[in-house]
């Protein structure tokens, strides 16, 4: 079945999709199913985080990607700042970035207080650089820096080189904590994205492949690490009758509402997850016939494709990115680049980071594509039919 043109149905929008109807790059797949979850939360009348249904979808994740434990949280950012405490970051340490992702990877660090260092990524995937990070672990173990973890991201769902990665961290006794915000429903060598890791973690926000509009999810298979991070995620109250606090907590706990939404979403994922790879085949067939163009990544049939993102040479195209993205905007068809890296963020500009260029270079190459499960089939038609015309002016 072509899933691009055989689309599974979802509740309909208001008035339907119009041509003028802008295409998002990765809208929520929301429709009866997870309506019907939503209104049996609020008629079971139990709202607080011990109630039936948080706890369900804590199981059904753990379950899902084969781990033993699974914390329900408020966003994925809230989830890293728990795994990162929960492993010993802090002031005295030093947690191993890399430069390509999202601020809230960097920003869960400070929250710690520990310090963000760098490292740059593997042009080919955008994932962490593994020959660079192991020069740079020895430059900071030889300078009597305390390494808390190296902290991975699998970005557009692809997973990080884990065969060298956890290798290279075991042998120093360093923790790496999988940031799998973009990768729930990857494989890694027939393992589940985000449990490759002593932690890892999801992110549910409104543009991930499922979400609870907001939240995320720890992931451990030690009982001890989640346990602690579940003692702090609830303002860290000590288990007598009366409000007792050792330590400083935070409130953390994932909406049993949203978590009703997380359920529904899950029991869909594999059907959300074919859909967007069946559009990044799409995308990959189309660029294969265009010179200077790639699909990032796009060699790894267990990456979800979270997003898809083409990466261009204006020496050999005869336009960049820039361009393509204009032209999508004049038609209602959003893009983006990739992400700015963390050490060209005014914020971070300052910190240690070992660099190679490569994530300067896909910043400025690459356009991440409209690649939602939520996408119709005429809105599909819509972003083709813009790239091709694109294309055709720029032959």
């Amino acid at each position: 079945m072509d899933l691009i043109h055989n689309r599974p149905s979802v509740a309909p929008r208001s008035g339907g999709p119009t041509v003028t109807d802008p295409v998002y790059l990765s809208s929520p797949d929301i429709g009866e199913l997870e309506e019907s979850y939503l209104l049996r939360a609020i008629r079971g009348g139990r709202f607080d985080p011990d109630g039936p249904e948080l706890g369900a979808f804590e199981r059904e994740m753990a379950a899902r990607v084969k781990v033993g434990y699974a914390l329900g949280l408020s966003s994925g950012t809230a989830a890293l700042h728990m795994a990162l405490l929960a492993v010993g970051a802090g002031p005295d340490s030093v947690v191993v970035v890399p430069t390509l992702t999202f601020a809230a990877t960097a920003n869960a660090v400070t929250y710690t207080g520990a310090e963000p260092v760098f490292v740059d990524c593997d042009a080919s995937t955008g994932n962490l650089d593994v020959d660079l990070l192991s020069d740079l672990l020895g430059q900071l173990t030889d300078t009597g820096r305390r390494v808390a973890a190296v902290l991975a991201v699998d970005i557009n769902g692809r997973c990080a080189d884990y065969d060298r990665l956890l290798p290279l961290c075991a042998a120093i006794g360093v923790p790496v904590v999988e940031d799998a915000a973009q990768a729930l429903g990857s494989t890694y060598r027939g393992r589940c994205a985000g449990t490759l890791g002593r932690v890892g973690i999801y992110s549910f926000s409104h543009n991930k492949v499922m979400t609870t509009s907001a939240g995320g999810m720890l992931i451990s298979d030690d009982a001890a690490l989640v346990a602690r991070a579940r003692h702090l995620a609830t303002q860290a109250r000590e288990p007598v009758s009366h409000y007792e606090h050792r330590d400083i907590g935070y409130n953390y706990r994932l909406s049993t509402l949203l978590a009703a939404l997380g359920r529904a979403q899950l029991s869909r994922l594999d059907t959300m997850v074919a859909r967007r790879r069946a559009l990044r085949d799409r995308y990959a067939r189309l660029f294969a016939t265009v010179p200077g163009t790639q699909i990032l990544g796009a060699d790894d049939p267990g990456s979800n494709c979270w997003l898809t993102s083409v990466v261009v040479e204006p020496e050999r195209t005869g336009w960049d990115p820039g361009e393509l993205a204009a032209h999508l905007a004049g038609r209602g068809v959003e893009s983006r680049p990739m992400w700015k890296p963390m050490h060209r963020q005014p914020v971070y500009e300052d910190r240690q980071a070992a660099l190679t260029g490569a994530a300067d270079h896909l910043f400025a190459t690459s356009l991440s594509l409209p690649s939602g499960s939520a996408l119709t089939d005429d809105q599909v038609e819509r972003v083709f039919a813009a790239i091709a015309e694109f294309l055709e002016g720029r032959q």
